[in-house]
């Protein structure tokens, strides 16, 4: 597997923040984006100082596999009960699978482990890997699949048209340069979405994949 390692966190949201021209009409974010590198060092280090069993997942964890996508906040598989114990993140909103909070400026949005598909990544599709000169608990490519495919049901039915075609992209890329059995994914996708879901899913990917194999054709000739 290639992993496009080293990847600095606060570097990537430092960058997000100041390359998005909406900021450059005087929003504070812009004037402190550098104090963003140090408070996410710090939200790492207080998350092995206090032995939190996390996971990165969301933008960052899909830049150490492929290229191109920006991101401005962290995003965190972790127990509710861990959260508890992180006063220092002061959580903005929270619904029964999600948490949005804010630690130091940085936005962190937590998914949470009674989810039964975020306990099912952060179990059995994690890898150790070197980010800012620290060991991180990420999503594999698989684990990363698994989050897209699942969410993507419940943004066509919102219309989040901008959305769906991030998630398609990131979906169709892993695929590209990982080419990672789906099956077992579908397997696991049907254990916590409807038929229906799953059905959908399932010609998504199919598209795909015809997609990518005309795609590596044309590279052959």
């Amino acid at each position: 597997m290639s992993i496009q390692s080293p990847v600095h966190v606060g570097e990537v949201i430092r960058n997000a923040v100041v390359f998005d021209f909406k900021n450059w009409a005087g929003d504070s974010t812009l004037a402190n984006s550098d104090t963003l590198v140090q408070a996410v060092q710090r939200l790492f280090a207080l998350l092995d100082e206090r032995g939190v069993d996390y996971v990165l997942v969301g933008g960052v964890a899909l830049l150490t596999y492929v290229e191109g996508r920006n991101t401005r906040d962290i995003d965190l598989i972790m127990a509710l009960s861990s959260l508890e114990r992180l006063p220092e993140i002061k959580v903005q909103s929270q619904e029964r699978d999600f948490a949005r909070g804010e630690f130091e400026g940085l936005q962190v949005d937590i998914l949470l482990t009674r989810n039964r598909l975020f306990a099912e990544v952060r179990r059995k599709h994690v890898i150790k890997q070197k980010l800012m000169e620290r060991e991180i608990s990420t999503a594999t490519v698989e684990g990363l699949l698994l989050l897209k495919l699942y969410a993507l049901p419940a943004l066509y039915r919102q219309g989040n048209f901008a959305k769906v075609g991030l998630y398609e992209n990131d979906v169709a890329t892993l695929m590209h340069y990982y080419r990672p059995a789906m099956a077992p994914l579908f397997e696991t996708l049907e254990g916590v979405l409807g038929e229906g879901d799953v059905t959908e899913l399932r010609e998504i990917v199919k598209e795909i994949e015809q997609r990518l194999a005309r795609f590596r054709g044309s590279e052959i000739k």
